[in-house]
């Protein structure tokens, strides 16, 4: 499991603004959020949630959950988004067997992490993107995946699926391992076509540094704009307000993603 139910996504950084566009305050907040229903290409229904900025930077981002699915964090996780001018949307996977009704906190998440397909989470991050490109005076420059654990395996592998994406973004996401009958991001590497954003704890037993090191000779190999960071010490799922003794990696895991964020998307002419 990654991130407890209690679980709060860090604050913003001060220094979030200096990777904004200029003129775009990375404080504005957040103008509108709600929790929605979208249509993925098979016909099933699904769980997301969207917050619009007040000051909209030109980027949109669909946020990956951990293998619990959509819950308090990745909803507040998707307000800090747009407090920092990214239009941001947190999806559900487990529409197909666990329905949309609201889930109670020991929701039994595994049964339903096991029939998901990555081809499935696939679909639902393009419906995801059609969604926040037809949201009502949208109009997005860049446009990315962030995902946590199980979401970052999910958010590298993206980078693969033909979105148009700007790039991709990965926490404490196995580089190495396969599942949902999928091969690996580090095999599937020939096909990514945008840059990636990974960020490691260093103390996390689950990913070894080796397999990032790994990760990071394929990603040059093939040519993919890329930055890995591993963080010494930090323990799986420590960007969480919680761990108060790794707010200096959270914060420079929030400068990272969006200085990445701005780097990518391109300036509206």
């Amino acid at each position: 499991m990654c991130f407890a139910i209690d679980a709060e996504p860090p604050d913003l950084p001060i220094s979030a603004e200096t990777h904004l566009p200029p003129g775009i305050s990375g404080h504005g907040g957040a103008s509108f959020s709600e929790r929605v229903v979208l249509r993925s290409q098979d016909g099933t229904q699904f769980s997301a949630f969207v917050a619009r900025p007040d000051a909209p930077n030109g980027a949109g981002i669909v946020i990956l959950p951990d293998v619990r699915g959509l819950f308090r964090f990745y909803e507040e996780l998707a307000v800090r988004f747009a407090v920092a001018g990214v239009e941001a949307i947190a999806i559900d996977y487990f529409g197909r067997t666990a329905g949309l009704a609201p889930r109670p906190d020991d929701f039994e998440f595994m049964p339903h992490v096991q029939q998901t397909k990555a081809d499935q989470i696939s679909q639902d991050v393009a419906a995801a993107i059609a969604h926040l490109r037809g949201l009502p005076g949208v109009r997005l420059n860049g446009l990315f995946t962030v995902g946590f654990c199980f979401g970052g395996w999910n958010s590298f592998n993206q980078a693969a699926s033909h979105h148009g994406l700007s790039g991709v973004i990965g926490f404490y996401g196995s580089p190495t391992a396969s599942r949902l009958g999928a091969p690996s991001p580090i095999d599937r590497i020939a096909e990514f076509e945008c840059p990636v954003l990974g960020l490691f704890g260093g103390a996390d037993q689950g990913i070894p540094a080796e397999d990032v090191h790994q990760f990071d000779d394929a990603l040059t190999k093939a040519g993919i704009a890329h930055e890995l960071h591993i963080y010494p010490g930090a323990p799986h799922s420590f960007f969480d307000r919680k761990y108060d003794e790794f707010k200096a990696e959270s914060a420079d895991a929030w400068n990272r993603i969006l200085t990445f964020v701005s780097t990518y998307t391109p300036r509206a002419s």
